[in-house]
């Protein structure tokens, strides 16, 4: 990876847009980053941490701090940032998340972080993607590193290269972890640990279990002896002998032993189960022959009980001998007048008939006569008068139609004279309102030529009313802001103080360290051990410490005091320059009046506002009602040529009309008679013909039904001289209807068929209980016998049932138990297995070095750091100082594996990395970093660094170390990489010409300005 291009704006330090090309530097190979402290050195490689992976190492991914504080609220920020890797050259370009002012409207809106990254075509820039997750997944595949790896093996920024160096056991194991990715390791030690927790389980769970059959069998069995009073068995339960989870004797035995006396109990439980079943098989054959012999004693005596029945049912049949004769004449005579039913019904019939026809013939004669038809007896004068009457019908059915259209006609007369009417009058209103409209016209022009200038005025009161709306808000505003400002103000003083007060007490502690450093070095001197300043072994004349040190934890307590303080007064500044120019904003969109004065000038446009507007509204009316007026001019002089059409048309059909009435009134007066209507004469004539028809229909059925009844009485005559009967009376008496002949027929039949069944029956018992008693016999002794035999099949079912599932349940626990045996032997072995395996890989006993899987994998990985870092650091120490690796065990149990010491060859001892000077640390720190910057680059697929940035820690050196440093980073650039060096050593400046200068402006913001080595000798 190699980076060519930075740009910056509105980001950190700088304001305007500032731009730094490393391509520049790419014959150097190696420049410095200059500039006085706090001008913005760091923040040129917090731009480049920032463009790559939208966070920065000083804030871990803080962007409310990457704004510049120098930007208003229209200024833009942006970080882009042009480098090569995979063979392509790619662009990203990113912009933090900040307040801006809305487009419309007034007050902020949050301008949302936004990211694209771009790569170079033949044709051009192309975008690869523009939504900031889009371009993290991206840059992830192309840059190989993560942002942690990033800051390892390129940029090493400040205070971060002693960090690996000093680091403990646990902190140097998280770094590593992060660097190579090796958590799963730790995720396999977890994964095993919790399998070992499962076998544990699993195996206690199955002990468990096979003790709790074993424990449930041997009670169903001592419970099963017990009931059966067979003493007490092998298995009962003691009070001297307990285990956990078993109790009595067999507590002293193994599972095996318990097991094979269960097996042995099952055995006897079912021997005793075959007896059982033999005993209830003897009780069933004893049930079955008292249930014979109850079958055959009630036999016996339900055959004596239907005997007795038999006999008293034959008594009764002969008893009722008497009344089933006479009942047989009866049927018998009926038989013999049902050949003369159908004529006497015949003769019965016409008497009935003929009856009714002299009484409708007497009803038509007297309806006749009430119609005022008279004399009708002869059936010629009826002929006659049906045929006048039908006659004079035809003639008034004629007429009636012509009176249906005179009553529709006189309506149509009267309804066209309402509508010539009608058409009168709304021709008198139309002239009326044609007469009225230009006087109303010449008004309502005249008013609105008054009210035309009212539109503008209200649009100019509406504009003006806003603006001074808007700006009397921004002055209220203001008046607020001015409150909050000078508390701001007020609260920024305080914190400036407080800072002042929290460094000169940290000065004065520090002033006080450095005193006493001397007698603290002194207090760890240990006569016949190095000096960790001179190395002598000797120490002649320690210095004396002061009476009162300072601590650690002092100086650590101070230095957060100064901290919080300093944090403390940098928001409290920005909090007053954020209430200063957020008071000076409004106060300008104010425009300089006060809330009064935009109140008073407020009231007055919006007095004006209301009568503009109450003019516009009455100049809408106005012309809507002028608009209104034409139109109904137009519908008016429409209306009038409309109404001459129809009043025209209405008078033409009332003269038609009435030439039509007349003709049809003189039609309806002829005929109509004396009547009131020819409707109403036309009822009377088919009145009186109805009646007429009535008299000859009446007539001739009479007629007719005398000669039925004539013909009925001489057949049924014939018919009784022929019979047995002495005459009419004689006939109807014998007569029986249908129903009563059959039920007397079926009491017949079924006497006769019931006597000679019974006796039947009773002749067959008869011969059945010969020698038989009469009396029924007693079954009560057979009933108590069948009761005995059932209540002892049922004891010893139920004994048979108890102890095949006693010996079942028994048996299918000792089953169980005997599988859950065998489970347990091979889940004791899987359990032995996995603890050993678990607890080695946790670094537990037998781990004897106390080394976890992961701390192992990482040791290694260590190993080649600590390799590739002494190639430095033998160079930059003249051959002093390696690094070692050391798995040495930690005191006190901590954890250990991944502990780093330093061989210094002039002792031959090896000393922990704290023991180093500043200078010293620097260089070993630096050495380490670039070994780890080695190794992870290799780790990460082999990704070759173009470019690499060291971050301060070079003024800790003297001249001759720094040389050697220097000579070091030289080495760097073979292979064309390029190197950037942030230091403000003095020395720096003359030994790297190339330089990247940052300078902070007199108004604030920094700006940058770079040099080459050739354009510097130039």
């Amino acid at each position: 990876m190699k980076l060519h291009r930075l740009e910056l704006e509105g980001f950190g330090p700088f304001l305007e847009r500032q731009v730094v090309d490393f391509d520049a530097f790419a014959d150097d190979g190696i420049f410095l980053i200059a500039g006085r402290t706090g001008a913005g050195k760091s923040s040129v490689l917090d731009g480049v941490c920032y463009g790559l992976y939208g966070g920065v190492p000083r804030y871990d991914g803080a962007e409310r701090r990457l704004r510049s504080d120098h930007c208003g609220l229209d200024d833009p920020t942006s970080v882009t940032v042009e480098f090569s890797a995979e063979g392509r050259r790619w662009r990203v370009t990113r912009s933090p998340e900040y307040e801006r002012p809305k487009r419309t409207g007034t007050g902020t809106t949050k301008e949302p972080h936004r990211a694209s990254l771009e790569v170079l075509e033949p044709e051009g820039w192309t975008g690869v993607a523009a939504r900031p997750v889009d371009v993290a997944a991206r840059l992830d595949e192309i840059l190989g590193l993560t942002q942690q790896q990033f800051l390892q093996v390129i940029l090493l920024a400040q205070n971060r290269f002693a960090r690996f160096l000093l680091a403990k056991n646990d902190e140097r194991q998280a770094l590593l972890r992060t660097l190579f990715g090796t958590r799963s390791y730790e995720q396999y030690a977890a994964a095993l640990d919790e399998r070992r927790k499962r076998a544990a389980e699993r195996l206690a769970s199955g002990g468990t279990e096979v003790t709790t059959l074993l424990d449930e069998a041997e009670r169903m069995i001592v419970a099963d002896e017990i009931a059966r009073g067979a003493g007490t068995p092998d298995v009962a339960p003691g009070k001297d002998d307990a285990i956990e989870g078993v109790s009595g004797p067999a507590a002293a035995l193994t599972i095996d032993e318990r097991l094979a006396r269960v097996v042995r109990a099952v055995e006897r439980m079912e021997y005793r189960v075959d007896a059982v079943a033999h005993e209830r098989v003897v009780a069933k054959a004893a049930l079955d022959a008292a249930l014979a012999a109850e079958r055959d004693a009630t036999a016996m005596r339900d055959r004596q009980m239907e005997r007795q029945s038999a006999r008293e049912r034959l008594a009764a049949l002969e008893a009722d001998a008497e009344r089933i004769d006479a009942l047989r004449a009866e049927h018998d005579a009926a038989a013999a007048a049902e050949a003369l039913r159908a004529p006497l019904e015949a003769v019965d019939r016409a008497q009935r008939s003929l009856q009714s026809a002299e009484d409708a013939f007497a009803a038509a004669l007297d309806a006749a006569e009430r119609s005022g038809e008279s004399g009708l007896g002869d059936a010629g004068v009826l002929a006659q008068r049906d045929d006048d009457l039908t006659a004079l019908l035809a003639r008034v059915d004629e007429a009636l139609a012509a009176e249906e259209d005179l009553r529709r006609v006189e309506a149509g007369v009267a309804a066209r004279r309402v509508d010539v009417e009608s058409a009168e009058s709304r021709s008198a209103d139309v002239a009326a309102r044609r007469a009225e409209a230009p006087a109303l016209r010449e008004a309502l022009e005249a008013r609105l030529t008054l009210l035309a200038d009212a539109q503008p005025r209200r649009d100019v009161a509406i504009a003006e009313r806003d603006e001074i709306s808007r700006r009397r808000a921004a002055a209220r505003e203001a008046e607020r802001l001015h409150e909050e400002r000078e508390k701001a103000d007020l609260a920024a003083l305080v914190r400036s103080d407080e800072l002042q007060r929290a460094v000169e007490a940290w000065s004065t502690l520090l002033r006080r360290r450095l005193a006493g450093a001397a007698g603290e070095l002194a207090h760890r001197l240990v006569d016949g051990e190095p000096c960790a300043v001179c190395g002598s072994r000797e120490h002649p004349a320690p210095a004396v410490g002061s009476d009162d040190p300072v601590t650690d934890a002092e100086m650590s307590a101070a230095e957060d005091r100064k901290a919080v303080a300093a944090e403390n007064d940098r928001l409290a500044s920005d909090a007053s320059r954020i209430a200063r120019d957020a008071h000076a904003l409004a106060a300008a969109r104010a425009g300089g009046e006060t809330v009064t004065e935009l109140d008073e000038r407020l009231t007055r446009v919006e007095d004006v506002l209301a009568r503009a507007e109450a003019d516009v509204a009455e100049y809408d009316r106005l012309a809507a009602e002028r608009t209104e007026l034409s139109d109904r001019e137009r519908a008016d002089a429409a209306e009038s040529e409309e109404l001459a059409r129809e009043l025209a048309d209405a008078r033409q059909d009332l003269a038609l009309q009435l030439q039509r009435a007349d003709g049809l009134r003189a039609t309806v007066a002829e005929a109509r008679g004396t009547f009131a209507t020819v409707r109403e004469r036309r009822d009377d004539l088919r009145t009186r013909r109805d009646a007429v028809r009535a008299v000859a229909a009446a007539g001739a059925e009479r007629d007719a039904c005398r000669r039925a009844a004539v013909d009925a009485r001489t057949a049924f005559g014939a018919l009784l001289a022929a019979s047995d009967f002495p005459d009419e009376a004689a006939v109807r008496a014998a007569v029986r209807d249908l129903a009563e002949r059959r039920r007397n027929e079926a009491v017949l039949a079924e006497h006769d068929t019931a006597l000679a069944a019974t006796r039947r029956r009773l002749l067959d018992l008869e011969l059945q209980l010969v020698g038989a008693p009469d009396d029924p016999i007693d079954l009560a002794p057979v009933l108590e016998a069948v009761t005995v035999a059932r209540a002892e099949v049922e004891a010893a079912a139920a004994a048979h049932a108890s102890a095949s599932a006693a010996a079942q349940r028994v048996r299918d626990l000792a089953q169980r138990a005997d599988a859950g045996s065998a489970a347990v032997a091979r889940l004791s072995d899987e359990h032995a297995v996995v603890v050993r395996l678990a607890d080695t890989v946790a670094g537990r006993a037998p781990n004897t070095r106390r080394m976890t899987l992961e701390t192992f994998v990482l040791a290694a990985e260590l190993e080649e750091i600590v390799d590739a870092a002494n190639l430095r650091l033998d160079h930059m120490s003249a051959g002093r100082y390696r690094l070692q690796h050391t798995d040495a065990l930690a005191a006190r149990g901590a954890a250990s594996g991944l502990g780093l010491e330093i061989m210094d060859a002039f002792t031959g001892q090896c000393r922990p990395p704290q023991s180093l000077s500043g200078g010293e640390t620097f260089l070993a720190s630096l050495a380490l970093a670039l070994g780890l910057a080695e190794v992870v680059t290799a780790r990460a697929g082999g990704i070759h660094l173009d470019t690499l940035f060291i971050d301060e820690g070079f003024g800790s050196l003297d001249d001759e170390t720094l040389d050697l440093a220097m000579r070091t980073l030289d080495e760097l650039r073979q292979g064309g990489r390029t190197v950037g060096v942030i230091s403000h050593v003095a020395s720096m400046k003359d030994q790297l010409p190339a330089q990247v200068r940052v300078t902070a402006t007199p108004r604030g913001p920094s700006v940058i300005r770079q040099d080459s080595a050739v354009s510097s000798l130039t």
